[in-house]
């Protein structure tokens, strides 16, 4: 403390020293001194002189700084004090006292080189990842301070620093779970600038359970009402989600985006939003953004997508989206949220469609949108934001697409109620330009890839004034377009002519069929103008190559040909190259190229859609193509093109008959499992049947044995009688019931035999006719399969059906052994009243099993149902296999009958070849045989018969 008093401001009689001189003493006391307490004092000094002397600081002080970090660890006091003036010195944070006009820069520099120097050594680091992990107060808080300034001055390499460290994000990511919400909230901070623009790292973070611990944050400080906090862990969620496909996809599998859905929970009383409220819901709906960016891959963004359907997220933004009071930015920024989550998913565009604005009558939200989008009075970003989405619904949704063309019909207009159809028109011809502009690309995107509402869109009838007739939407287009409009109003209807005439020759036709539009056309594009009207003369040149190439030359004046001839006479095919070219040089088009979303800084600059500029790619080329052609390779293209179209259909067809293939394997593997199920059932009912029959035999062992003994003690001759009657009437009724069951059990095995003796014939001629087509024997290869399936399990029912008459042949021997042990029961033997108790036990025995005998016929009957089922099932199989029979049959008898015609017509031949070769001969003209070189000896033979018949 004495040295401190004499470097720092003590009584002294002498010259001060300078505040270079001081930091050297203190430099050298902290390298020299050996006392724990100087070199604290001493570091203490340091920190105290840091932040008015960086720079003198740094340069002498950072070295013995670094050797105090590795050797004074014991003494968290020490260390404390060297991490804050190591903060100092790197931090360009800086009082606002101490920042001048001319600093900023210098401070930057300043702050960069000295942190190149600390990382120079990639030891310091590590040291300053194990300082961190310190639970001291006083050593945990300032090294996560300065670890946040490393990696704001130099973060690559900072970055790459800790990754290459053991553990080093692991250790990071503890700071999150510290109970000190100082160094809680820091270490957010740093964790803001160790995820930047580093997939890895965010990739670790994010399976170090990062976003179970940030989402609990954000809950436990009030969702959207929290504070400052609230908005760091929304940063930091936007770091690791950002294009970070494996972190979407693992936020996704997580069910993390169903807790988001709190997030939008809003009163309704949503008067006095404060400025942090207001951030922290924009940053959650940025952070739904991400999860449903269009430059995302469509798989990951689609399931995204259901994911927030599913969990009522989508519910709750339309919630906030119809509310009153909240604020104009969030506003725009729901709906541009809304038009992502809803873009390419049929389920939320349906969903969507289907709600209703809070009014009276009640309107849907997409017609309240459309009045926002035409008013002028409206905010231009707010507007913006409503053509985005309502873009975003049309988008891949044919069925929106007729629901909004639909309105514009004549058929389907109602005059009570405003429609999205209605006001479409009203703002493409309203005075307001941006108005036109967006009410165009509107209905442009009501056409997209829709040839059919292309087609129906021509039958629009407009009322201009009182008095005239109506004319059609396309005329009255093209009369605003040759009035010489505002060039934004022009650029949307050229737009919108390009987007309607692309792909639709009928469209063109109603074009080409009002006789001023040609020639407008051709004017627009040969005059000189200037630069702004520039953009307008490419888009008639583009609108009059689509008139070219989709002609389908219906009009005999406006053929192809001679459309291109008009072309070479007034403009000249390089100078409509050319202008045609201004559409994709301009500065507009390439920025509107980049993304879906309508971004512009002012209305001047919004002249282009992204849809349109797909659509300029597509066409630019063809259409210089189909300017050079001659006519003849318009009809060689055509020709193609047809062929082309007969290719398309006969791939159809197959596609088919796949189809339609499949369908009846499918069909066939179900009757297959069906017939398998009910093979299981009935091997179960067998198992059950046979345990069932051994018990009966061995309650029949029982009740012969009983019975043996009870016939010692009939002492009473009637009563014996009486109940040996009604015994053996029990038993002659089943007599007559197994006779019956023997005559059925015969009947179904002579049907099982003639079932049998058909599949065996099937087989037998199926096997003959294998040898005649190989793709015939192919397709009914799975039948001959199905059909051994078949035959195997009847052999399995004609096994069950033998053993269970096996069994009841067996029940009929006891009945008849136990009707002989009756009648010579002993009348005169026991007791009177002995003989009555037995008598009546004995007859309530026989009662219970003849009810058993009568279920065991029932169930017997039962199994006949089943067999006959599945003789019937069996009896349906060969017929299917007879009719395959005999296609094949007429198949083979067709084929010989080609081959007998054949046959027939090289006789013929042979005929009169050999007929014209005697004329020949006759005439003296040497004819060679051609048997001569093929059949040798044999020929010679022919041409000996030849030279006898001639003589």
């Amino acid at each position: 403390m004495n040295f401190l008093r004499g470097v720092m401001g003590g009584p002294s009689a002498g010259p001060q020293p300078s505040g270079a001189e001081t930091i050297q003493k203190l430099c050298d006391r902290v390298a020299s001194s050996t006392l724990l307490d100087d070199r604290r004092d001493a570091v203490r000094a340091l920190k105290s002189l840091s932040k008015k002397y960086r720079l003198e600081v740094g340069i002498q002080a950072m070295e013995h700084l670094i050797h105090v970090l590795q050797t004074d660890r014991s003494d968290s006091e020490i260390i404390g004090y060297a991490l804050d003036t190591l903060y100092n010195v790197i931090s360009n944070d800086l009082e606002e006292e101490e920042q001048e006009e001319n600093l900023p820069k210098q401070v930057d520099d300043l702050g960069s080189q000295f942190t190149e120097i600390f990382i120079k050594q990639q030891e310091n680091v590590t040291l300053l990842l194990t300082l961190v992990e310190e639970f001291d107060f006083h050593v945990r808080w300032p090294g996560v301070k300065l670890l946040t300034s490393l990696l704001k001055q130099q973060g690559p390499q900072v970055q790459q620093i800790i990754l290459v460290s053991p553990m080093g994000v692991s250790r990071l990511m503890d700071l999150l779970a510290d109970s000190r919400e100082v160094i809680r909230n820091d270490g957010v901070l740093l964790l803001q600038q160790l995820t930047k623009s580093n997939a890895a790292i965010q990739k670790i973070v994010a399976f170090e359970n990062a976003f179970e611990r940030l989402l609990d944050i954000v809950t436990e400080e009030g969702n959207s009402d929290g504070g400052i906090v609230v908005e760091d862990c929304l940063l930091l969620l936007q770091n690791l989600l950002k294009n970070n496909n494996s972190n979407q996809n693992f936020f996704k599998e997580g069910s993390y985006i169903q807790r988001m859905k709190p997030w939008f929970e809003v009163g309704d009383d949503n008067c006095g939003w404060s400025a942090q409220k207001v951030t922290n819901l924009h940053l959650m709906l940025q952070l739904v953004r991400v999860l449903v960016s269009p430059t995302n891959p469509p798989g990951a963004t689609s399931s995204c997508q259901k994911a927030m359907f599913h969990c009522g997220l989508l519910q709750q933004l339309c919630t906030i989206l119809m509310a009153t009071g909240v604020p104009a930015d969030i506003l725009t920024e729901t709906i541009n949220t809304v038009s992502e989550v809803i873009r390419g998913c049929q389920m939320n565009q349906d969903y969507f469609a289907s709600v209703n604005a809070p009014s009276n009558p009640p309107r849907p939200a997409i017609v309240v949108l459309l009045m926002s989008m035409v008013n002028e009075r409206q905010p231009f970003v707010l507007r913006c934001a409503v053509l985005y989405c309502f873009q975003c619904f049309l988008y891949k949704n044919q069925k929106g697409q007729g629901e909004i063309v639909s309105t514009l019909l004549p058929s389907t207009i109602d005059g009570n109620s405003v429609s999205a159809g209605q006001l479409l028109c009203g703002g493409l011809f309203s005075t307001d330009s941006l108005s036109n502009w967006c009410a165009a690309v509107a209905l442009a995107h009501a056409l997209q890839e829709n040839a059919t509402l292309k087609e129906q869109l021509l039958r629009v009838q407009l009322a201009t004034s009182i008095g005239n007739p109506p004319v059609s939407l396309l005329q009255q287009c093209t009369n605003i377009l040759s009035q010489g409009s505002k060039v934004q109003t022009r650029v949307g209807l050229l737009m919108l002519l390009c987007t309607w005439l692309s792909n639709c020759s009928i469209a063109v036709t109603h074009f080409l069929h009002n006789p001023a539009n040609i020639p407008f056309l051709t004017g627009q594009i040969a005059e000189n103008l200037g630069e702004e009207e520039q953009l307008v003369q490419g888009l008639c040149a583009l609108l009059l190559g689509i008139s070219i190439y989709y002609n389908d030359n219906s009009l005999e004046n406006y053929r192809k040909e001679k459309l291109k001839q008009l072309i070479e006479k007034r403009i000249g095919r390089e100078n409509f190259i050319e202008k045609l070219g201004f559409i994709s040089k301009h500065e507009l088009y390439s920025r509107a190229a980049q993304k879906p979303q309508p971004s512009f800084s002012s209305p001047e600059h919004m002249m282009f859609d992204h849809e349109f500029t797909k659509l300029v790619k597509e066409l630019e080329g063809v259409i210089s193509k189909a300017i050079y052609k001659s006519s003849e390779e318009d009809k060689k293209e055509e020709e193609v093109k047809k062929t082309l179209e007969q290719h398309d259909n006969i791939v159809t067809h197959y596609k088919k008959v796949i189809r339609e293939q499949d369908q009846e394997l499918e069909e066939l593997k179900q009757r297959i499992n069906t017939l398998t199920s009910q093979n299981e059932q009935l091997q179960v009912t067998v198992t059950q049947q046979v345990s069932q029959i051994q018990q009966h035999k061995d309650q029949y062992n029982l009740l012969k044995v009983q019975l043996g003994k009870d016939t010692q003690h009939h002492n009473s001759h009637s009563d014996t009688l009486q109940m040996n009657g009604i015994q053996m009437e029990e038993v002659s009724k089943l007599k007559e019931e197994l006779e019956e069951w023997k005559n059925k059990h015969e009947l179904l095995q002579g049907q099982l035999r003639e079932k049998d003796s058909v599949i065996e014939k099937l087989k037998s001629s199926q096997l003959e006719m294998g040898t005649t087509e190989q793709s015939s024997q192919t397709s009914k290869s799975g039948g001959l399969e199905h059909n051994n399936e078949l035959q195997k399990e009847l052999e399995m029912l004609r096994s069950q059906i033998q053993l269970q008459s096996t069994e009841i042949s067996k029940l009929q021997i006891e009945n008849q052994k136990l009707q002989v042990m009756n009648t010579i029961a002993d009348p005169v033997l026991g007791d009177s009243s002995a003989t009555a108790a037995n008598n009546a036990e004995l007859e309530g025995r026989l009662e219970r099993e003849i009810k058993e005998l009568k279920s065991e016929v029932k169930a017997l009957s039962e199994e006949k149902e089943s067999l006959k089922q599945h003789l019937d099932s069996s009896s349906s199989t060969v017929a299917i296999l007879q009719d395959e029979k005999n296609k094949l049959q007429q198949e083979v008898a067709e084929s010989k009958k080609e081959q007998d015609d054949l046959l027939v017509l090289l006789a013929d031949q042979d005929q009169k070849l050999s007929a014209l070769k005697i004329k020949l001969k006759d005439l003296g003209v040497p004819v060679e045989d051609e048997d001569d070189t093929e059949s040798g000896d044999q020929g010679d033979e022919d041409e000996d018969g030849d030279e006898e018949e001639q003589d």
